[in-house]
């Protein structure tokens, strides 16, 4: 793929990422602070946690970052140290995104496995502090990003652009601080979700034998089993959430990986770069389609909304 051809791509996939993945993002944050879906105060604050993080994705990586500096190269956003705040605050919102999805399949996998646990740590209490803590360790983290970049150029003695110093390269403490961040975000949440999903559906697959045996479906009778019902339903949501993370997030992780290993940057790079940064933000528009797969009633509440807004569209007709 040439990178003109590439560039011509993201001319386009970003405004429909964008256009698609701010309202169905705010519908869902919308849905879920009403709070009739169905789903405990713990996992509803999650949810819309993740959903409010992947709007500040959409909107700096998609928005900010993508479209306008597409479609207009030179514009007040491109003053350095907006360009700066831009990046620095794209490394934020991807980091508190990719740490919610951790916090969420965590909070799922104590439910499921740890019952000692669960009614201690499952509490909308505890879902409250962790993901303020998430959000505040997130800006704290990737604050040195902004002092990362340099300008570019000069413009009407404006000074405009910013890419990452020379010395981001060859300093011990940036070259350690880039390992860090890249640790954080996202090795070490892949492999965790990864690892929290093996063992969740482990759990789950020995956990329905048994409850099947003991209900006298061992010999092949099936009998609607409300309980399985429930939890079926839950673990298509979170596998459907996780696995989604798992595979927009490949690229990315093998294009950081393989970038600080070989050190070296060709137009193979460059490539896997910008299909990696397209598949990571694509990621922060996917989980309102699966709440709507898997959760009955938060389809009800999509569809009362939708039929509340023609109906308002009608009277406006007709007045």
């Amino acid at each position: 793929m040439g990178e003109l051809i590439l560039r011509q791509i993201e001319a386009i996939y970003y405004p429909i990422v964008a256009a698609i993945g701010v309202p169905v993002n705010v519908v869902a944050i919308v849905i879920l602070c009403r709070g009739r879906c169905g789903l405990s105060k713990c996992i509803t604050h999650y949810m819309i946690a993740m959903a409010a993080a992947d709007l500040l994705v959409v909107f700096a990586e998609a928005i900010l970052k993508n479209t306008l500096d597409i479609y207009f190269p030179v514009s007040f956003l491109t003053m350095s140290t907006l360009c700066q705040l831009k990046l620095t605050l794209i490394t934020v919102v991807t980091s508190a995104s990719v740490w919610l999805t951790l916090v969420f399949t965590f909070d799922r996998f104590v439910v499921i496995c740890c019952k000692k646990l669960r009614k201690k740590y499952c509490t909308e209490r505890t879902a409250v502090a962790v993901i303020s803590v998430v959000s505040v360790l997130s800006c704290l983290v990737n604050i040195p990003w902004y002092f990362a970049y340099e300008p570019v150029y000069i413009m009407d003695n404006v000074i405009h652009g910013c890419v990452l110093k020379q010395t981001f390269f060859l300093s011990a403490e940036w070259v350690a601080f880039d390992l860090f961040t890249l640790t954080l975000t996202p090795c070490a949440p892949f492999v965790l979700i990864l690892l929290l999903n093996v063992l969740t559906a482990r759990r789950i697959l020995v956990a329905s034998k048994v409850r099947r045996s003991l209900r006298g479906c061992s010999n092949g009778e099936y009998h609607k089993d409300p309980e399985i019902e429930i939890r079926r339903k839950s673990i298509i949501l979170l596998f459907s959430i996780t696995g989604s993370f798992i595979l927009l997030w490949t690229t990315p992780l093998i294009y950081f990986i393989s970038l600080r290993v070989t050190v070296t940057s060709n137009s193979a790079a460059i490539e896997l770069e910008s299909v990696g940064f397209m598949l990571g933000v694509l990621s922060s528009c996917t989980n309102t389609f699966f709440y709507v797969l898997a959760q009955t009633k938060f389809r009800e509440e999509l569809k009362s909304g939708m039929q509340y807004l023609v109906k308002m569209c009608a009277k406006l007709k007709l007045n």
